[in-house]
């Protein structure tokens, strides 16, 4: 298996592996939800403000994740992790933590200083993130499941507290994904 920089050059493929894995695990909508999210985040964001990973085995993506920019009133280098799948074969191998850690320590040398999530807690504690309060740092949008608030300090051991309001990129601009 191969972790890489993805290029944002295999839209329909990337589309497809998130709608499969979302539809294999949360059901057709959600599948339908997220592969048309994945393809808006690839068409709508500036290059500036997005990264994107893969993990391939020989030629086929099998895995990818999204980093997106966070922006705050605050002047802060942040990105937000979603979304991220794995190929329904290809799970329970580490797969989905390896390339987490790859794309982090990528962000590491591009100096981003705070990286968020908004999933499971149990899933991303493991790649070290700390579950956080809207108080300590504002969420765009009213989030439906607050305890899967998630950020780790990609400079120091303490996450900061941040003030003011928070946007994300235009794709995620939604409340339908909070």
């Amino acid at each position: 298996m191969k972790f890489e920089l993805y290029e944002l050059d295999r839209l329909e493929e990337i589309k497809s592996l998130f709608t499969s894995v979302f539809t294999d695990s949360e059901g057709k909508g959600e599948g339908q939800l997220i592969g048309n999210l994945v393809r808006e985040l690839q068409e709508t964001t500036d290059k500036n403000d997005i990264y994107s990973f893969v993990v391939k085995e020989r030629d086929v993506i099998v895995g990818c994740i999204f980093f997106t920019r966070m922006s705050f009133d605050s002047p802060i280098n942040s990105f937000i992790l979603s979304p991220v799948a794995i190929s329904t074969l290809n799970q329970k191998q580490g797969l989905g933590q390896g390339l987490i850690n790859f794309g982090i320590n990528y962000l590491k040398e591009e100096n981003v200083e705070l990286l968020l999530t908004y999933g499971d807690p149990n899933y991303y504690l493991g790649v070290g993130f700390k579950p956080i309060t809207e108080k300590l740092i504002p969420a765009p949008f009213k989030l439906t499941y607050p305890k899967g608030w998630l950020a780790q300090s990609l400079i120091d051991s303490e996450i900061p507290t941040i003030k003011g309001g928070s946007s994300c990129v235009k794709a995620l601009s939604n409340q339908k994904y909070w």
